[in-house]
């Protein structure tokens, strides 16, 4: 992917939501700040221990759609990111790295919250509201 996805991506302040499915096919979405891409294919993010967390055990696949108003709803930005979980460590250095890490940037009790950490590939990348566009042009 791109390297101005990975930047679309990380830019802040934002959140975004996260919709998964668990094994049965029921959906949740969920809002979520800490996702991160760290290269042009990788995203990275902390859980609790939740329903996000849960689905994405039965189920790999999530989308992570960013959003950014505009004057009217066709002028809104975003895109929708398609991801597949490649790992999740619920134990070891890269989460105690992970906790660390969001100690610093949120707290302390923040951190503690965190039960995972979430490596996603990306698969796809769409455009919030696909008018044949392209997700490029939609950012």
């Amino acid at each position: 992917m791109p390297s101005k996805l990975m930047e679309y991506f990380n830019k802040q302040p934002r959140i975004g939501v996260l919709g998964t499915s668990n094994g049965s096919g029921a959906v949740d979405a969920a809002v979520y700040g800490s996702p991160q891409m760290v290269d042009e294919k990788t995203v990275v993010m902390g859980s609790g221990e939740n329903r996000t967390l849960a689905d994405l055990r039965e189920n790999p696949h999530a989308v992570y759609l960013i959003m950014e108003p505009g004057e009217t709803v066709m002028d809104w930005k975003g895109i929708r990111v398609y991801l597949k979980m490649t790992s999740l460590e619920t134990s070891g250095e890269g989460l105690e790295t992970y906790r660390r890490q969001i100690a610093e940037a949120v707290g302390e009790q923040a951190a503690q919250m965190i039960a995972a950490t979430v490596k996603f590939e990306v698969t796809d990348v769409r455009p919030l509201v696909d008018m044949g566009q392209g997700w490029e042009q939609s950012v």
